[in-house]
């Protein structure tokens, strides 16, 4: 039976029990994965991957396979819209028709008292690509300004510059069937088995049919990617411009460049030859910390190969030289002509699903529909033309940074943020938040009810979220899938597109009556055609595209221009890679190459601050936690925030494993425990980037990090900052937990996270989930605080209790059905695990007051390794002590055979015993 038969078989026995099944597209990444999403009633109880979509065929990671967990109507969710009656006061719930009208009045205020450019609009590339275009005809075309940017300014503008400046157009010209035809991958700051792992086990699976591929990593760690690869390049963070220039001067040198493909189709090829001679490889050794030998072995492999294909992300992007970065990459392509052919390419993996879609639609301040320029009066005049309208304004727009620190100026006065959180995610955190305490008017138009930047908010709009709306994304390959609804919203919540139409048709009312004709959409179907007209003639041309050739033929990849009338888009196969004619989107038709210096990071280190820290995700785990905190499974294989270091790093530190740390840069400090990681150089330091202030005291990993901007595309240097880390000295320590509902439970505790130096509330799946809460102070809290701290869990009549509270030591089990409801361990918190594993379904102690009273034997809790099927450390340690290899694992235990993206610490598990065996 094969994919297509199966689904249809199994959609039939569905709907015989009222079970719907709709075809959709995953909301995490920018690989754009299908899913199948089975709806009973208003709920989502199943996701399945889509078997027949090209991006996944049917493959999701730890994060898609769990998303039914993330769809909820509760504590989780706004539900209603709500207003701040004055600056210091409560938010109240408030009718949504209201909540409209006032955002219309309140902007028209602004806008008619301080100029149009005293607004400013913050998105999303989580938004479909309909909510972008919307948005942006509001900001352009109605409310007159420039100001409408996006959290893809955090993420991708690098990419865009690099590629606009080399080839002419922002356009990723390979596709993912290039992972199975590259004979050499060279992977640049990109920890693809963890932020795209799907096209990490599409990887795999290629290495395994054809042997003699190649794979390069260059990455300041030793990660999951960089450890699969045949060779690691583990440069000093920020060197890469040093890196690519000592590659191509050894290809240049070496007569591995093709000078033919250089003379036909590039220029600007003589200038760069004389700037890279200073770039030799010995050169490039003392800059990047990367051994001579391996610079030049990458550049023979990178060159020689048939078919060489780069994949990078962040570690270039987000950076204060990172258009550089990209260019001086992509001139590796050129100057080998490994380009516009089968296997070969520079290829930006986008980190959010529809960073893609929000380009094309003209969703950031330097950027209009149709990959036009808003600086270039003819750009704006044919979509001041294609929107109706007289003209769009010429004044440049702010992007993401440069806005905040408007608003902290006070030349903008409201905010409208829509579906993203930047009290977590933007740098430098003191002075965003000072921002947004000083904006006159802040609208936070989203789903989440946990997110950080709803505490600034003066009017909330409660939007509806995936799988409750219909649109369309596009992914890294260029490819457009439809998002269709499988529940409907809850509560008050609506599409963001209807509720930007809703607020514009007011305020045109207000400043524009004739306007609001702009915005009086019938539906999605009718943003999307709209926004495809303005593609038309452009490079990126899908003005051939409508939701009927989706549903007719399935996701399609753009260009798709009205070529031949009785085949619209032209053929499939032709689309799939870019310039395989040589002939690039510039005006001439030739790639560009680009005199790019190499410049050091903005902020170097120094005896104050001697420490370099990079950022960067977690497998299960997505920005700021809103949405994967909901999924008790993917808490599992990560339960709380902390700072690696090498170990040298860490004993010159005098700091153990698992102890807290005082974590400072130039900006802002926090506390947090740190952990010892070999796959770090000296003097290196790596934060995961997901928790914020919501998670933990303080206001997270961002309060370090480094505004600097990229001259070119304005993205910040998140990559990089300059850090001292020293032993906290908080001696007095409690650890607790509590069942049931995390949502609703993390907003009740909350308060908890401003009283102590180090504290963490953190969404848990212990004992079929909860919270867990940590704390710790230098001296023990005042008995009333602790009273306190029980009430809040519950805690005040526990089945167990030994306490000593003149000393900081409470500890308290409560009960049900024989195994732990709740407990605090304050003051001492050695038998933590102990609890956990019986409070986890471990067996129950003989006394749970020899417990409390450490007189039991310690037990450790297992930790899970294989999130998708559920298995422990102590399974597979079981396994291995079986006899039993990788691949018996994965027959016996199952890990490794859903997603896959914990096959590679299996491994390590596996040759970590095989080493200790034979020692």
């Amino acid at each position: 039976m094969d994919a297509h038969t199966l689904h249809d078989s199994t959609a039939r026995r569905a709907a015989a029990d009222g079970v719907r099944t709709v075809s959709s597209v995953c909301c995490y990444c920018g690989t754009g994965c299908g899913v199948r999403v089975d709806a009973l009633g208003d709920r989502v109880i199943a996701i399945h991957g889509d078997e027949t979509h090209p991006s996944n065929r049917g493959r999701l990671c730890s994060k898609g396979l769990q998303l039914a967990d993330t769809v909820r109507g509760d504590a989780a969710r706004i539900l209603k819209a709500q207003r701040r009656p004055g600056k210091n006061a409560a938010r109240v719930d408030v009718p949504l028709d209201q909540a409209l009208d006032i955002a219309a009045g309140r902007l028209a205020d602004i806008i008619r008292r301080d100029g149009p450019d005293a607004i400013g609009f913050y998105l999303s590339g989580q938004l479909l690509t309909e909510d972008y275009s919307v948005f942006n005809k509001l900001a352009r075309a109605l409310a007159g300004t420039n100001n409408v940017d996006t959290n893809s300014r955090l993420c991708m503008s690098s990419a865009v510059a690099g590629y606009k400046q080399t080839l002419g157009a922002d356009a990723p010209p390979a596709c993912y069937d290039d992972l199975e035809l590259a004979d050499t991958v060279f992977i640049a700051g990109a920890n693809v088995a963890y932020a795209h792992p799907v096209l990490f086990r599409r990887l795999e699976a290629a290495r395994q049919a054809r042997p003699h591929m190649r794979v390069i990593v260059a990455d300041p760690r030793r990660t999951d990617t960089a450890a699969a690869a045949d060779l690691h390049l583990p440069i000093l963070p920020g060197t890469d411009v040093a890196l690519f220039h000592a590659m191509l001067r050894v290809m240049t040198a070496e007569s591995l460049i093709d000078r033919g493909y250089i003379e036909r189709h590039t220029e600007g090829y003589a200038a760069l030859e004389r700037r890279i001679a200073d770039f030799t490889p010995e050169a490039a050794q003392d800059i990047c910390g990367v051994p001579a030998a391996d610079i030049v072995q990458a550049a023979r492999w990178f060159a020689r190969s048939p078919a060489t294909l780069s994949l990078y992300t962040m570690g270039l992007n987000q950076s204060s030289s990172g258009t550089a970065k990209n260019a001086a990459l992509i001139h590796l392509h050129l100057a080998t002509g490994q380009i516009g052919k089968p296997g070969a390419g520079p290829f930006s993996l986008t980190g959010q699903p529809n960073a893609m879609g929000g380009r094309e639609a003209g969703g950031m301040a330097t950027l209009l529909p149709g990959h036009r320029d808003p600086g270039n009066a003819a750009d704006r005049a044919e979509v001041a033309a294609l929107w109706g309208v007289d003209s769009l304004p010429a004044t440049p727009g702010l992007p993401a940074v440069e806005m905040f620190d408007a608003v902290l100026e006070g030349r903008v006065k409201a905010l409208w943020i829509v579906a993203t959180n930047p009290a977590q995610s933007m740098p430098d955190q003191a002075r965003v938040r000072a921002a947004l305490e000083k904006a006159e008017f802040v609208i936070v138009q989203d789903a989440y009810a946990g997110t950080e930047t709803l505490a600034y908010a003066d009017l909330v709009l409660p939007a509806a979220t995936w799988p409750e709306k219909d649109g369309t994304t596009t992914n890294s390959e260029r490819r457009i899938s439809r998002v269709r609804a499988a529940i409907a919203p809850p509560g008050d919540a609506r599409p963001d597109w209807r509720l930007a139409a809703d607020v514009a048709t007011r305020l045109a009312r207000r400043i524009a009556p004739g306007k609001a004709r702009l915005f009086s959409y019938a539906g999605e179907s009718e943003v999307f055609a709209e926004h495809a007209r303005t593609t038309a003639g452009r490079d990126l041309d899908y003005s051939a595209l409508d939701y009927a050739v989706l549903e007719r033929d399935g996701p399609q990849q753009w260009p798709y221009p009205p070529d031949q009338p009785d085949r619209p888009g032209g053929d499939a196969a032709a689309r799939a890679r870019l310039y395989v004619d040589g002939r690039f989107a510039t005006p001439n038709g030739r790639a560009r190459f680009l005199d790019v210096p190499h410049t050091p990071v903005a902020e170097p280190v120094s005896p104050d601050f001697p420490l370099r820290l990079t950022t960067g995700r977690l497998r299960d785990h997505w920005h700021t936690m809103a949405r994967t905190a909901l999924s008790p499974a993917l808490t599992r294989h990560v339960e709380e925030p902390w700072l690696s270091m090498h170990p040298a790093d860490m004993a010159a530190a005098g700091l153990a494993e698992g102890a807290l740390a005082h974590i400072a840069s130039r900006r802002g400090q926090l506390h947090m425990p740190v952990r010892a990681d070999d796959g770090l150089q000296p003097g290196q330091a790596f934060m995961p980037m997901h928790w914020g202030s919501a998670f933990i005291a303080g206001d997270g990993v961002n309060a370090l990090s480094n505004p600097a901007r990229d001259p070119v595309s304005r993205q910040p240097e998140l990559k990089h900052s300059a850090i001292a880390v020293r032993p906290a000295d908080l001696a007095w320590q409690a650890a607790g937990w509590i069942g049931g509902d995390a949502a609703a439970l993390r907003r009740d505790l909350a308060p908890w996270l401003r009283r102590f130096p180090y504290a963490a509330i953190l969404p848990t799946a212990l004992g079929g989930g909860g919270v867990r809460i940590v704390l710790a102070a230098a001296h023990a809290p005042d008995i009333d605080v602790l009273d306190a701290l029980c009430a809040a869990l519950a805690l005040e009549q526990p089945h167990a209790c030994y306490d000593d509270p003149h000393r900081g030591i409470v500890r308290r089990i409560a009960l049900r059905d024989g195994r732990p409801a709740a407990f605090l361990l304050a003051g001492d918190t050695r038998i933590v695990d102990t609890v956990s594993a019986w409070a986890d379904g471990g067996a129950a102690p003989a006394s749970a007051a020899q417990l409390l009273m450490g007189r039991t034997a310690p037990v450790a809790r297992a930790r899970t390794v294989c999130v998708c099927h559920g298995v422990t450390d102590r399974a597979i340690h079981a396994g291995i002590a079986a006899g039993l290899d990788a691949d018996g694992l994965r027959r016996t235990l199952r890990c490794g055979t859903g997603c896959g993206s914990c096959g590679p610490e299996v491994a390590r598990m596996v040759a970590r015993a095989h080493v200790a065996l034979g020692a």
